[in-house]
């Protein structure tokens, strides 16, 4: 691997990984694309993605109206509490009091994306990744 990188750097080469251990790949990758069920989910430069996501963590009484208003990657309840991954645009979400937000890994992005084969976030017209003030609810 260490020989590899540093061609990459020396000559400028591109490399295409193909892995399921996406913690080695972090370290080394730019550009990711997340392909789930013979489809493209999840496609754009690494930091762009992972700016571009958030893990809300807060009341469950009122997650449906945080739903409606945010693109939901992944939505885990449990009892009063309730976890959405949200695509934000690279924007914090605007929550109301009770919610925390935080940044999330490459691994938990992948691991959701294909848990959730409905779900993507492709650059272009036919998945455009909008900024969430864009799908808010009237």
């Amino acid at each position: 691997m260490s020989v590899l990188l540093t061609a990459v750097a020396e000559d400028g080469l591109s490399v295409m990984f193909s892995s399921h251990a996406v913690n080695e790949l972090q370290q080394s990758c730019d550009y990711l694309v997340v392909l789930g069920g013979g489809r493209v989910q999840v496609a754009g430069e690494v930091d762009d993605l992972l700016a571009g996501h958030r893990m809300l963590t807060g009341p469950t009484a009122e997650a449906d109206a945080l739903a409606g208003r945010l693109p939901v990657v992944r939505d885990r309840r449990a009892g009063v509490q309730s976890h959405l991954l949200v695509r934000t645009g690279g924007l914090d979400a605007q929550v109301s009091e009770g919610w925390r937000q935080q940044r999330i890994g490459l691994e938990e992005l992948v691991i959701a994306y294909l848990r959730e084969p409905a779900a993507s976030a492709l650059p272009g017209p036919r998945g455009a990744v909008r900024p969430y003030e864009e799908v808010l609810l009237p």
